[in-house]
């Protein structure tokens, strides 16, 4: 019996009848020998931590546009903070942590360079639209590994590609749903007070009454209530899923559109719609693995998938060497 097999077995006498085990589910598009150490569950983990995509976050925007500063968030620890506490709520719950981690790790992986602003102007221009849920399917299935994908399980992809705003099929992807709410709340208000945009007690005294007054409390409140509501139906508690969704409401006013934190967004949308327009006159600018998509599939989503996948920063460099004048003799 192979250290896999063990583990399966291990998996389907400890976990929660609620828990997606790997025996009877993880069926890939593209069937594939089993490796004798790691389950499928586990593989995807890996395959994911290990792609080019994943990488790129560092380099991504959060919420604050190219913040000066080594601790604000970007994409990637963004992406840690999620698996963090996703992982947190799966064991608690008796439910499959390595699932559970595989599509936290890669609910982001298709996420626009500057942020929400980035994936705005995506969607307004693309006529196939943009949403980065679907963006990071699109990554691990067809994008990574020059367009032979990750080839990952149905049932990671489904908790990616319904991350944000829908049901997936598992509790496992359920629980990154509400992770991701979870971690970008909290770490959203670390952030606005060191940009100066809040102060820890322009926090509404009534939600941190509940909540916590920090961020490590308001975490585990949180995270608690998601534990003791059990693992029939994810979600938080009554109380405690007001607070937060009053808690958001009150970012959305103070944070996500105060002029400190968008300063630089009507910038990046012209970036970003300037880059598109060029590369929809000039395909054979794109690197090659952008051209196979081309022929794939068509200019519009072979310009929307390489624009997508930049970094703030390399989108920025680009930017200047296309339409900024550069110094004689300086190439």
């Amino acid at each position: 019996m192979t250290i896999r097999e063990q583990t399966e077995i291990l998996e389907l006498g400890t976990l929660s009848p609620y828990a997606c085990t790997c025996v009877g589910n993880a069926k890939r598009s593209r069937p594939e020998p089993k490796c004798p150490y790691r389950t499928e569950f586990q593989r995807d983990r890996d395959r994911i931590l290990h792609c080019n995509a994943f990488r790129r976050l560092k380099r991504k925007t959060q919420v604050f546009l190219s913040p000066v500063g080594d601790h604000y968030r970007t994409r990637l620890t963004h992406t840690l903070e999620v698996a963090q506490i996703a992982r947190t709520i799966a064991r608690a719950l008796r439910l499959n942590e390595d699932l559970t981690e595989a599509i936290a790790l890669g609910h982001d992986l298709g996420h626009s360079p500057f942020g929400h602003s980035g994936e705005a102007i995506l969607d307004e221009i693309c006529p196939y639209g943009f949403k980065h849920y679907l963006q990071s399917v699109r990554v691990v299935h067809y994008l990574e590994k020059k367009g032979q994908g990750l080839n990952l399980t149905f049932e990671v992809k489904n908790g990616i590609a319904c991350h944000t705003n829908k049901i997936a099929a598992t509790r496992e992807g359920n629980i990154v749903r509400l992770s991701d709410k979870i971690a970008y709340i909290n770490h959203d208000i670390e952030d606005a007070t060191r940009a100066g945009i809040l102060t820890p007690t322009d926090l509404p005294s009534h939600l941190t009454a509940v909540l916590g007054t920090d961020k490590s409390q308001r975490i585990t409140t949180m995270v608690a209530s998601v534990i003791e509501n059990g693992p029939d139906e994810i979600r938080m508690t009554k109380p405690i899923k007001a607070a937060h969704d009053a808690l958001r409401t009150f970012l959305f006013s103070n944070v996500y559109t105060n002029p400190v934190a968008k300063a630089e967004e009507e910038k990046a949308k012209g970036l970003v719609e300037k880059l598109y327009g060029y590369f929809i006159k000039h395909p054979e600018k794109m690197p090659d693995e952008y051209k196979q998509i081309l022929r794939r599939f068509d200019l519009h989503r072979a310009v929307c998938d390489y624009i997508s996948g930049m970094t703030d920063g390399y989108a920025v460099d680009l930017y200047q060497q296309i339409f900024i004048p550069q110094s004689w003799g300086s190439r």
